[in-house]
């Protein structure tokens, strides 16, 4: 599929295509694709303007899809609110069309979400990033596993915040191609490598932090995966309460201490520690 080149920018505007199916992967698409998000067995197309004709086509040469509706709206709407530099605790983030201009003692990050979702402003990713300043301020985090990375957001933090090295997962291929993107933006190739793959399946080898932020129904398998205990520091976040305190209620039978939790009215972070690691 193609992968676009150039940024999309706060007031360009978005053609999108919500179909029934998953698209094959060698559709081939024309420079204007920005991408395709699939989810639970439906697709979202992007594109930088209009294809009605190309997506009629796509959908009578693959039976079982069908289009649902379509969208028009800047890529400001889409992302929810105003793409501009923002601070988050010690972390600064610039979208890539501003100059990057972190005041002294902040990390910078410049920082394009492409129509992927993690600009920041979630409560998870906020919760996150702090939970990874503080566990990174002692220097004894020397690999990290970013399990559903999405932009690659937390691996860039975690890096940026004294982190040698990164290992960032996602099963989505257009959040792997969006993160790979930010990690060359940052030129931290060397530091951070990003696959497509399923969260569960690379705790195999332990790392210094393992940082989740993703739905409950790989969450509860995760944590039970036989490599979840081979990891020092566990950063569990996406959870809604009643999400959280199954969690919790697993992990207590488990040789792990609970560090820190962050409550808000819908969403929980959960910071631990694995014994004797």
């Amino acid at each position: 599929m193609h992968t676009p080149v150039s940024p999309l920018l706060p007031e360009s505007l978005l053609s999108i295509y919500y179909i029934q199916g998953k698209i094959p992967s060698q559709q081939r698409f024309p420079p204007s694709f920005l991408g395709n998000w699939e989810e639970d067995g439906f697709s979202f197309l992007f594109f930088r303007q209009p294809d009605p004709e190309l997506v009629e086509a796509v959908i009578r040469s693959h039976p079982g899809l069908r289009l649902l509706d379509t969208y028009e709206m800047t890529y400001e709407q889409w992302q929810g609110g105003k793409l501009t530099p923002q601070t988050i605790g010690r972390f600064h983030f610039t979208p890539p069309w501003c100059e990057p201009d972190p005041e002294p003692g902040l990390h910078g990050i410049i920082l394009d979400p492409g129509v992927v979702f993690g600009n920041g402003a979630h409560p998870t990713t906020q919760d996150c990033l702090e939970a990874i300043d503080l566990v990174c301020a002692g220097k004894k985090v020397h690999t990290m596993l970013d399990l559903g990375t999405g932009t690659g957001i937390l691996a860039l933090a975690a890096v940026r915040a004294g982190c040698g090295r990164a290992l960032a997962v996602d099963f989505n291929y257009l959040a792997a191609q969006t993160a790979r993107t930010n990690v060359r933006l940052n030129k931290l190739e060397e530091n951070i490598l990003v696959i497509q793959g399923r969260a569960e399946e690379h705790t195999t080898h332990p790392s210094d932090l393992l940082v989740a932020n993703i739905h409950y129904n790989v969450m509860k398998d995760l944590v039970r995966s036989p490599g979840f205990l081979r990891q020092k520091w566990f950063l569990l976040s996406g959870l809604m309460r009643s999400e959280a305190q199954k969690t919790l209620d697993f992990l207590a039978g488990q040789p792990v201490i609970i560090v820190k939790q962050w409550k808000g009215d819908v969403w929980t972070t959960i910071l631990g520690l694995t014994c004797g690691q």
